[in-house]
């Protein structure tokens, strides 16, 4: 076995939690809410496949070669598996495991290993950065140069996928919530708790509007909202991707940022970022220095749509459109599968007047975002997304409704790639709400 390889399979025998390894019972009920399986139909692409390989490794009956790092990359980590594991073998945990193992014994294209670094390391950390690089995307977007780079022809140099997502880009700011809005928003009426957002990272850039409508809709729910200056990325990114240490300590940011802010709730609008927040107590669960107060951050983490619904004054909403509109809702696979979540959003828009609420066939199997895996892993993203978008066209919805960034924007590019007979938008369920709240 090469160095690196035994290297590797040294560190995945020491980071793999051997438990939850023989927990797994082969049953196969994981299979089916597997998209990688249901796209390939191979064994090594599922979530079984994946742990008898770790185990194997692990033992020393593998090596950690190619294919193996190659099947650990195809994982989207939407941990639907978890859902219908009948042993509650924490899949999540162990793909994590693995790729932090993976991530300490580098062996990616260099296209993937530029990605990474930029983004895992240099920019989405650091707030101050993105912020330059939302007033950039802005001054692109309105300057004209979009409109000539699209015209000339200029994108066609970018990567077929960098494309796509160039092509449904919305809005950017560079100021972010906070500085469109303030710091700080009092409730209409009574206060019923004081709430922090966490304002996210590419949320605050490419979704700032919805940051802003996020806290206008809290205050009419009745909540007194707060955006902590000191909070910075969530770490997502980086968890799922194998650099947990900088997770970690973006996490140690955002525990103290939010304490010191002395908040009742911690508020996420992004699915994605609020599966970590909720288990930032696992993630730091061998940090004596803040395990406790990781514990308290977890606790008080909760989706917007879950706190309005469960504690708030729910507004009333009404569609404007003279005619009834359809809408559909197409989960946040963190949000469901591991905020358990997904029951929420459903009930804010069935109450919504002259609007007719049709369930997506599927709606809980993964769109073919999850964090970067659309442009790290294009054409497996690009296959679940033409599934999805057969179920979703299938609707005839006016409107597809998501509660995650990722997902507005494969939703988005799945709706130009594919279009149905009649055009569908697609928004963020807490812009189409406060669009139609009723005065």
């Amino acid at each position: 076995m090469p160095e690196t390889e035994r290297s590797l399979a040294k560190a995945l025998a020491d980071k793999l939690d051997y438990d939850q390894l023989v927990n797994c019972m082969r049953c196969g009920f994981c299979l089916p809410a597997c998209p990688t399986f249901g796209e390939t139909g191979l064994e090594q692409e599922s979530p079984r496949g994946r742990i008898a390989q770790m185990k194997a490794v692990a033992d020393g009956l593998m090596e950690p070669d190619e294919a193996f790092r190659t099947q650990m990359d195809h994982c989207l980590g939407c941990r639907a598996c978890e859902t219908v594991c009948p042993a509650g073998v924490k899949y999540g945990r162990l793909i994590e495991q693995t790729r932090e193992a993976i991530g300490e014994h580098p062996d990616h294209p260099l296209r993937v290993k530029m990605l990474r670094n930029v983004t895992f390391r240099h920019l989405f950390p650091h707030p101050k950065r993105l912020n330059k690089l939302g007033k950039l995307a802005r001054f692109y977007q309105t300057s004209g140069l979009q409109r000539v780079a699209r015209k000339s022809g200029a994108l066609r140099l970018l990567p077929e996928h960098l494309q796509a997502m160039e092509a449904v880009m919305p809005e950017a700011s560079g100021k972010g919530v906070a500085g469109l809005a303030g710091e700080f928003h009092p409730a209409r009426g009574e206060p019923i708790a004081r709430v922090g957002l966490f304002r996210g990272c590419i949320m605050d850039v490419l979704f700032a509007r919805t940051n802003v409508n996020t806290v206008n809709l809290l205050t009419a729910a009745g909540f007194d909202v707060v955006i902590p200056d000191g909070q910075n990325c969530c770490g997502a990114l980086q968890a799922h991707g194998g650099e947990t240490e900088v997770a970690r300590s973006l996490a140690r940011k955002n525990i103290r940022a939010f304490k010191e802010a002395g908040v009742d709730f911690i508020v996420s609008n992004a699915g994605g970022c609020g599966a970590l927040l909720v288990e930032y107590d696992q993630l730091l669960e061998e940090d004596a220095a803040f395990r406790e107060e990781a514990a308290w951050f977890a606790g008080r983490v909760v989706d917007v749509s879950r706190l309005i619904v469960e504690r708030g004054r729910i507004p009333s909403f009404r569609e404007k459109e003279k005619r009834p509109v359809r809408i559909t809702y197409q989960d946040s696979c963190h949000l469901r599968n591991v905020m358990k979540s997904g029951a929420f959003p459903r009930t804010l828009l069935r109450r919504v007047e002259n609007a007719e609420f049709v369930e997506m066939e599927e709606a809980d199997r993964c769109c073919g975002s999850a964090g970067i895996y659309n442009l790290t892993q294009p054409d497996m993203s690009g296959r679940i997304l033409k599934r999805k978008m057969e179920h979703a066209n299938r609707t005839n919805a006016d409107y597809v409704l998501t509660s995650n960034p990722g997902c507005w924007l494969q939703m988005k590019h799945g709706t130009r790639q594919h279009p149905g007979e009649s055009p569908m938008e697609v928004m963020h369920i807490v812009d189409f709400l406060w669009e139609r709240i009723a005065d």
